[in-house]
């Protein structure tokens, strides 16, 4: 079994272990390929269908869609009773093992850790390559390392736990206020952690040093050692060890059980920590989003007076808006690859222009650029549909009621424990209303100078946790059409407190608060298919983008973006 993930378990996945894609060809960001002697699928989620039909050569790999057909059904199909596979139990979770194994077992197929094939005929495969790690000023942060190890000894006390295993790089970024370069996009590093009820945090990381200049109190509540170390310290841990089962291999546990470690099963206390964003990142984070907006708005404006020359391409595209955010000076990286994607293209979801797929804008068609920019002080993430010429009907049609989904969103209230699953279905009910749907999330969580996709929250119909002040979400509904064209549209929000002389009731209610700056293409908007509030909301919305943009942008800019946020 070749899973996309790395050590990590997540998206970020460095160069030496991409097996995934190195054996397929494969490049989205989820998937799973089981290879027998005979026969090997591709497994992938709806996203990535259509992706996966253009990179992988289906002569050696079927294309799978993971929720039609489950990977213990294929296997069912295609081994017989009495067979083994592998995996490697590094990168696969301890929560996803059990269940295989679990489905396995009736089957009478075990499942049993291995060497890793892939690594043995992987012949030029990169070498590892760990970097920089460097302090993460508290004047960004909003809060110091220290109260932040304190919090998580509370929630370990709380738990009655004596350590917890880290095997987030991103939560630990967070807890120890530190940024790496070990991956592109996202500023973290290599690194595993062990947090103890006494305040003490033991780093595992890639090199032995630091920055020269970092900050001398790291050393009392921090001890820094070697990233071979880390099994070895997992099997020296005694007392309860929190862990969580979806976010640690197989390996981790398989060290804990190793050694009697008494498991506490639950969420890392640094995950809903990091997740709710304080004053200083929230301030911090509608800085970010003004610059980057002002960046997006000067594309915008540029591609409304290029895009009909008939020679713009997607990659252009991409390098014209890197541009403008480099303008700004202060952007670190992008917080993904940009996604620009015109006419059918647009329809892949996750699609990413190569020299082989690059196409050229053309009157008629809509093109997709969904983008992100890191920033010391926030990180962001937006999606516009631009019209390239005069857009038909059709095409209006479906992007009002993406856009209706979107108003509609972002205009609701809930009270406090309602969950990113129940507010799912305010975004889709424009399109269902017509029997269209799409097929991702209609909304992720965003780090602070962290990574652009972040958990615990979201808003989808996996989606279980209750959104809280402080969190910071995508709302981005969507639609798209084989083959014809893809849309959708993207604002980051963070949700706050509705204060209470505004609920009738006296119920605790929240909302989200828009934190990005652009505007629609008013000439996919058909208006009269708005209602008086979706108008107004509009109006209202383009007026903010007016007000917290133009005095970044050049005076030719300027002139245009009062023309895009002129009232519908």
């Amino acid at each position: 079994m070749v899973p996309h993930s790395g050590v990590f378990l997540d998206e970020w996945v460095a160069e030496w272990e991409k097996r995934l894609s190195w054996l397929t060809g494969f490049t989205g960001s989820a998937g799973l390929c089981i290879a027998t002697s005979e026969r090997a699928a591709l497994f992938v989620d709806g996203r990535y269908t259509i992706q996966a039909s253009k990179q992988v050569d289906t002569d050696h790999f079927e294309i799978v869609e993971l929720y039609k057909i489950k990977p213990a059904e294929w296997l069912a199909e295609v081994i017989g009773r009495e067979s083994v596979v592998g995996y490697d139990d590094r990168i696969h979770s301890h929560s996803s093992v059990k269940k295989l194994r679990l489905e396995l077992q009736r089957l009478n197929i075990e499942l049993r850790r291995t060497e890793n094939c892939i690594d043995k005929i992987w012949l030029d495969r990169p070498k590892p390559a760990y970097r920089e790690i460097s302090p993460y000023p508290e004047k960004f942060a909003g809060e110091s390392r220290k109260s932040k190890i304190q919090k998580v000894a509370a929630r370990l006390k709380q738990a009655s736990a004596d350590f917890t295993v880290i095997t987030k790089p991103d939560c630990i970024a967070w807890l120890l206020n530190i940024r790496g370069s070990d991956f592109e996009r996202c500023p973290i590093m290599h690194a595993f952690a062990i947090a103890g009820i006494e305040g003490i945090v033991e780093l595992f990381i890639g090199r032995p040093e630091l920055k020269t200049d970092f900050p001398s109190e790291f050393g009392d509540e921090v001890v820094v050692r070697p990233l071979a170390e880390f099994g070895r310290a997992l099997a020296e841990l005694r007392g309860t060890i929190l862990v969580r089962e979806e976010g640690a291999s197989d390996w981790v546990f398989g060290k804990l059980v190793d050694a009697d470690a008494k498991l506490a099963k639950g969420d890392d206390p640094c995950g809903s920590l990091k997740a709710v964003k304080n004053d200083v990142e929230i301030a911090g984070s509608k800085k970010a989003h003004s610059r980057d907006g002002a960046a997006v708005v000067e594309f915008l404006a540029w591609i409304s007076s290029h895009a009909d020359s008939g020679q713009i391409t997607e990659i252009d595209v991409v390098s014209k808006l890197e541009e403008f955010r480099r303008s700004t000076r202060k952007l670190r990286d992008l917080s993904f690859d940009t996604i620009a994607a015109t006419g059918p293209n647009a329809a892949i979801v996750h699609y990413r222009v190569t020299y082989g797929t690059n196409r050229d804008l053309c009157p008629g068609d809509l093109l997709l650029v969904d983008s992100g920019g890191q920033y010391r002080d926030g990180t962001t993430d937006i999606t516009r549909t631009i019209a390239i010429g005069e857009p038909g009907l059709e095409q209006r049609q479906c992007f009002t009621r993406v856009l209706k989904g979107l108003i509609a969103l972002s205009r609701m209230r809930w009270p406090a424990d309602v969950t990113g699953r129940e507010l799912n279905v305010i975004a889709r009910y424009p399109l269902w209303l017509e029997g269209q749907d799409y097929d991702h999330g209609t909304g992720h969580g965003v780090g602070h100078y962290l990574g652009v996709h972040e958990g615990p929250q979201g808003i989808s119909r996996r989606s279980e946790t209750p959104l809280s002040p402080g969190l910071i979400v995508s709302i981005e509904p969507g639609y798209y059409r084989k083959g014809q064209f893809g849309i959708r549209l993207e604002n980051l929000a963070v949700v706050e407190q509705v204060e209470p002389d505004e609920c009738i009731d006296g119920l605790e209610m929240l909302r989200f608060r828009t934190l990005t700056l652009a505007p629609f293409d008013r000439n996919l908007i058909l208006a009269d298919e708005l209602d008086n509030h979706e108008r107004a909301w509009v109006d209202s919305y383009h007026a903010k983008v007016l007000n917290g943009t133009a005095g970044r942008c050049t005076s030719t800019t300027r002139e245009w973006l009062k023309e895009a946020c002129a009232a519908l």
